[in-house]
């Protein structure tokens, strides 16, 4: 009795190795992007936190206009950046100069990922005072 395999089994049992091999091959490609997607992401989330907690220390910051900029070095780059709004979130009836309010900054940060731009969106709160120029500028209008 002679032993070994035939070329017909060689041919299907190579076929069924090269159609796994070519499945395995396409997830771990998609498996790939993914990550590079989730660490763009994570690196984003890391640097608005930082961002925020810097942001929420500055006393000052006006209210109903978009604040921009990049990230400090070594993360500076212009396919890269971060944008704030600053607005009253919990506003009192009738508001008056000097009560006390409740801020909303939210931090946007941003990326580009090939052609297309990515976001993440972070928002914080803290104590403010409310000012002439808020009423005059941005409560009453809207």
């Amino acid at each position: 009795m002679r032993r070994g395999f035939t070329l017909l089994e060689v041919l299907v049992a190579t076929t069924i190795m090269a159609v796994a091999v070519t499945a395995l091959v396409g997830n771990l490609t998609g498996s790939l992007r993914n990550l590079d997607r989730l660490t763009q992401k994570d690196r984003a989330a890391t640097l608005a936190k930082r961002k925020m907690e810097e942001l929420l220390l500055k006393p000052a910051l006006p209210r109903f206009q978009r604040i921009a900029g990049p990230w400090d070095p070594p993360h500076a780059s212009d396919q890269q950046g971060w944008q704030l709004r600053v607005t009253p979130f919990d506003v009192p009836p009738a508001p008056m100069p000097g009560m006390p309010v409740l801020d909303r900054l939210e931090l946007e940060a941003w990326w580009m990922d090939g052609g297309s731009r990515r976001t993440y969106t972070l928002t914080g709160y803290r104590p403010g005072v409310l000012t002439e120029a808020d009423l005059l500028g941005g409560i009453l209008r809207e």
